[in-house]
């Protein structure tokens, strides 16, 4: 990994205001080393300009200014006019979580969508904020004349699709089952460091899936750049490590992860999988012995 890229995307989310575009396009370097931020951060602030003008247009021709008034005219202008879409046929391509690519072909994930929107909008003079609901990403733009609303909630991923709470704890069944039950507080505004972790699970688990372990190691370092504490991205790093056959990386990492968990804490699913890394790191050790 490529001290550049973690300092660069370190800085990025500590970096003044709510923008994630930054961190975004330092996340898309994994994908392509050599990409140039400049061009699409100029596009983000065309279409926040294209945006603003839409909004203005349809104050002038309604005489509705409202916050739902304005949600409606962004969505006109990003999901008509200039056909952005959810990825629905390839929604696993790693492309939709690269911002340059979703902006190249205006279709994504919907936390790729999600945070086009809420650049978008930011520039065209809205607030927005991202929503780490369980299983799809939504966004939500607080109204202002409604006191104690928890204001408009929109779906990206479904051309600004405008959710009821009936409507998302639909969604969170479709999605997670029972698994997780429904309350309010999943419907709060995301921080940009949750955003950006969030934008780097995804990624990590497709990398795995199409088995690009150096890329997915190269995402985990993000993940602990942004997450010093997180063991569960330690013990994912030397794994990964231990795939690639990096012995030395592999035998720190993992041996790391086994001395800060407890055993007592883990149920019987965690204590196997720490056996397991047990096991690794014992074969780790014997592959060491024998190079000396």
């Amino acid at each position: 990994m490529r001290r550049n890229l973690v300092d660069a995307l370190v800085a990025a989310s500590n970096a003044p205001g709510t923008g994630l575009a930054q961190a975004a396009l330092v996340i898309a370097r994994i994908e392509y080393p050599q990409l140039d931020p400049e061009p699409y951060l100029a596009r983000l602030d065309a279409l926040g300009d294209g945006a603003r003008r839409a909004i203005e247009r349809h104050t002038h021709d309604t005489g509705d200014a409202s916050t739902l008034a304005c949600i409606r005219a962004v969505n006109g202008f990003l999901f008509d006019h200039e056909h952005f879409v959810g990825n629905r046929e390839q929604y696993e391509d790693p492309r939709n979580s690269c911002l340059n690519e979703v902006l190249e072909r205006r279709t994504g994930i919907p936390i790729t969508l999600s945070l086009v929107y809420m650049e978008v909008a930011r520039r065209a003079g809205l607030q927005v904020d991202g929503i780490n609901f369980p299983g799809h990403f939504l966004v939500r733009c607080p109204e202002v004349s409604s006191r104690g609303s928890s204001g408009l909630i929109i779906d990206p991923f479904h051309g600004g699709a405008l959710l009821s709470e009936h409507d998302c704890r639909l969604l969170l069944q479709r999605h997670v089952g029972s698994e997780v039950a429904f309350n309010k507080s999943l419907l709060a505004p995301a921080t940009r460091p949750q955003i950006i972790v969030r934008m780097l699970l995804n990624l990590k688990r497709i990398y795995v899936h199409m088995r690009s372990f150096p890329q997915a190691r190269d995402v985990t370092e993000l993940l602990l750049a942004i997450t010093p504490s997180a063991l569960s991205e330690l013990r994912d790093r030397g794994l990964l490590a231990y795939h690639l056959n990096d012995v030395t990386a592999a035998l720190r990492d993992l041996q790391a992860y086994l001395r800060l968990t407890s055993l007592s804490e883990m149920d019987k699913d965690a204590r196997e999988e720490h056996q397991q890394i047990w096991e690794h790191v014992k074969t780790l050790r014997r592959r060491v012995a024998a190079l000396n």
